[in-house]
Formats: structure tokens, C-alpha cells, sequence
């Protein structure tokens, strides 16, 4: 049977993506952890990973053996965690991916008070408007903004995402105010930063409508900045320009007109029959720290 410390050299050099940077968080050598890699695709009679000067990538065979493998790790730091009585207390590292500008507003903000309260547990935060990979990034769970649709990752909803139309006062007063989504073609609109159409429902139901904009790109903030700048009219979520719209910076146009419905926010992570306590515990933290009506929209 295989050894489960080559298994657990295996995953965190996956989750770190480096030998070097495995060994050193495992408090091994180089050679050591490159001695157990070697041993473990000698006993499985395949290779698992394409090595480089630079960096270390999955093999097909690699792929499928991890998400099978941190399964199997999972599950063991869960019922460790249950037989000694610590679910409550954590330890080693949580990588986790989300959105750049909701990492910044709505996590950053508030790790303080979790870390602080589980003080040998430490955090990646990686902050991407990419889709990430998660098992193919090694991390432990994402936070994303979608419906989610990906059947081999189980999502737990946080909160609903609601956008709607918004521009800045000094712009409706020099354009005037849109009455119909037909007028939006006499006025400066921002498209979004992936270039999507805006999908919202209306009286009629759902419309996808493309807007067609001076201002192209790829970075949701600029977006945000430009809609305060007074430089057209956006969809944007609550959770991003929440305290704009309470302050009157921005103003909400043609309210009958808003974002699917079907968006949440949404801790994901790959499917396990035993739910790791590290990642339990900070998406119960996300959870009660939103709340069923999320403090942005209060």
C-alpha cells in the first residue's frame, strides 16, 4: 500500500506548485521530497509529474491521481480532527481564490478577526477575474461569482449577487436620464470588463443586451472608476458600489431593469465525502459575516 506521507508530499507540492517551496514548508530536503515523488510514480509504474528548471506540471495520469488523492487526505485531517476533539482548532495552510475587486473589498477586510482567532492556521489568498482551476491550482476553495454549473465542485451559497444600471449624477445631468433600454443606444454605456452582454430581466423577462462603449477593458475596476468619473452608464453589483449608490455618487437608472437573478455568491470547493475543518470554518466565518441580507445592501 502506498505510503500516505509520500501521498501528502505529493499533494503539497502540488498545492505550492514547487519541490523547493514543499520542502520547506514540510521542513524536509529538496532531495528528500524529489526521493518520495520518485518512489511513489515507482510504485504506481507512471509518471505524475513533467518536471522543468522552472516549474512542475500535472501529467494526465498526475491529474486524475491528485483529485483522487486530496480526497483521501481530506478525509483523514476530518475524522483526526473529530476522534481529537479539535475541529474548532486548525492548523497548515488554506489557498483560496477569489474575485480581485470582492477579495479586496469583502475578505481582506475582515482576515484579521478570523486569523486572530485561528492563529496556526495560515492563508493564500489569490486574487484572479480568471476562472481558476482549483485542483489543477492546488487550491482549497474558490469564491466565486456566478451560477454555478461545474457538477464535480460542490458550491455553498453565501449571499445573492444583485446588479443593476447606475451612472453618476454630473452624467445624467449632461445626457439626461434613459427612460427605455432603446434610449441606452443615445448614450455612453460601459461594456463589461469580459466583454459579456448584460443579461437582465425586465417586465418582459430576460434580455441579453450588448452595449456598445467608447471605454474597453479588461479590469472590472477601471469599470468602476469610470462609472464614478461620470463617463457613461454600468452594470454593477451591489456589493461593489453599495455605499455610491447609498452616498448618491451614483444613481440607479431604469430600476426595472436588473441583473439575472440566477448570480450568487458562492464558496466552492471539489467534491469530498468529508468536508475539510479548515475550510468549514472560514466558509461558516463568510457566512455569518454576510448574512442572509448581505451588509451591503442594508
Amino acid at each position: 500500500m502506498t505510503n500516505l506521507g509520500d501521498l501528502d508530499v505529493f499533494s503539497r507540492v502540488i498545492a505550492l506548485g514547487s519541490m523547493s517551496l514543499a520542502a520547506r514548508d514540510m521542513g524536509l530536503s529538496p532531495a528528500v521530497v524529489s526521493k518520495r515523488i520518485k518512489r511513489l510514480e515507482e510504485r504506481l509504474g507512471t509518471r505524475l509529474l513533467q518536471r522543468t528548471t522552472r516549474q512542475i506540471s500535472l501529467t494526465e495520469a498526475g491529474q486524475g491521481y491528485y483529485e483522487r488523492v486530496i480526497g483521501v487526505l481530506a478525509g483523514l485531517e476530518e475524522a483526526e480532527a473529530f476522534a481529537a476533539g479539535r475541529a474548532s482548532h486548525v492548523s497548515g495552510s488554506l489557498k483560496i481564490s477569489a474575485p480581485t475587486s470582492f477579495g479586496r473589498m469583502h475578505i481582506a477586510p475582515h482576515l484579521k478577526a478570523f486569523m486572530q482567532a485561528h492563529p496556526q492556521l495560515s492563508l493564500q489568498l489569490m486574487l484572479s477575474d480568471e476562472f481558476t482551476d482549483i485542483v489543477g491550482g492546488g487550491y482549497d476553495m474558490a469564491i466565486r461569482i456566478n451560477d454555478p454549473t461545474d457538477s464535480s465542485l460542490v458550491a455553498k451559497k453565501l449571499a445573492t449577487v444583485r446588479r443593476l444600471l447606475c451612472a453618476s449624477p454630473d452624467y445624467l445631468t449632461e445626457h439626461g436620464t434613459p427612460q427605455s433600454l432603446d434610449d441606452l443606444k443615445h448614450h455612453q454605456c460601459i461594456p463589461a470588463h469580459n466583454n459579456e452582454s448584460w443579461r437582465l430581466v425586465g417586465p418582459q423577462g430576460p434580455i441579453n443586451y450588448r452595449p456598445d462603449g467608447m471605454l474597453i477593458t479588461n479590469s472590472s475596476e477601471v469599470i468602476r472608476e469610470a462609472v464614478l468619473a461620470g463617463l457613461g452608464i454600468a452594470l454593477r453589483s451591489t456589493w461593489d458600489v453599495g455605499a455610491e449608490l447609498k452616498s448618491g455618487r451614483l444613481i440607479q437608472v431604469l430600476p426595472a431593469y436588473e441583473g439575472s437573478r440566477h448570480l450568487s455568491l458562492s464558496a466552492v470547493y471539489p467534491s469530498r465525502q468529508f468536508l475539510p475543518a479548515k475550510i468549514r470554518l472560514f466558509i461558516d466565518y463568510l457566512a455569518a459575516l454576510y448574512g442572509p441580507v448581505p451588509y451591503w445592501e442594508r
